[in-house]
């Protein structure tokens, strides 16, 4: 099954998750098919800057709780996309949930529709953002995103442009998007190279410090009671035993 949908026009590639049954979560599956997918254009001469879109009403709802990726996978996704030497810009129509905020902050330019909504979601199911905080927290403000990290409560497109986690937003996104690819169309590959390598500089520094520890605790939580319990009152749409 064919979970990324890859489509080219004026040198730029447009990347389409694509798994609806599970709302594009970061299955194992689609962890690996859309880092071979950014490996291809990455090394495409022909390729200026990617567009990392989606199918459906869901942008990513966060890790596949049936079918999770490895924490290492998913780090190496991150700052894949965070190191690759052409600008990918995230193009939002739905929902974004959890570890799925960590694919959009990973991204060099997020452009999103009035009607998206944004959650981290972790602390409903006994977890925390850890790995996603590699690329989220370089990215935003800690004191704006705190409330968001620690009720799980859903926010729009307005607040994420605030925090940080998207650049624009409108009520038609590709009217929003238009602007940004002719001006990346109209940039020297070397210069959007060397600009990009400029901007993230910092959000690599996080990687080299904190990937290992972010990863452990990851694999530490997901593996707790607390988070067994989480994850099956979701599976099983019921509360978890902790809520009063």
């Amino acid at each position: 099954m064919t979970l990324i949908d890859r489509t080219r026009a004026r040198g730029v590639e447009t990347l389409t998750l694509d798994s609806p049954h599970n709302r594009n979560a970061l299955s194992a599956a689609l962890v690996t098919g859309l880092a071979a997918a950014l490996t291809d254009a990455g090394k495409d001469p022909g390729v200026r800057a990617v567009v990392l879109t989606h199918t459906g009403t869901t942008f990513s709802a966060g890790a596949d709780l049936r079918d999770p990726p490895d924490p290492d996978a998913l780090v190496a996704l991150l700052r894949q996309i965070v190191e690759l030497p052409k600008p990918v810009i995230a193009r939002v129509t739905g929902h974004v949930r959890a570890g799925g905020l960590g694919l959009l902050a990973a991204c060099d330019v997020a452009v999103a529709s009035t009607t998206s909504t944004y959650a981290f979601t972790e602390v409903r199911i006994g977890v925390a953002p850890a790995v996603i905080s590699l690329t989220v927290l370089p990215r935003t403000d800690p004191r704006a995103v705190a409330r968001h990290y620690l009720t799980g409560e859903r926010f729009d497109a307005a607040e994420a442009t605030r925090l940080g986690l998207v650049t624009a937003a409108g009520d038609d996104v590709d009217a929003v998007l238009a602007p940004v690819l002719d001006g990346v169309r109209r940039a020297s590959p070397q210069g959007l190279a060397e600009t990009k390598r400029l901007l993230t500089a910092r959000v690599l520094e996080a990687f080299d410090r904190d990937a290992a520890d972010l990863t452990a605790l990851s694999a530490r939580l997901f593996s707790s009671p607390q988070a067994r319990e989480g994850m099956t009152a979701f599976l099983e749409r019921r509360d978890p035993e902790w809520v009063v």
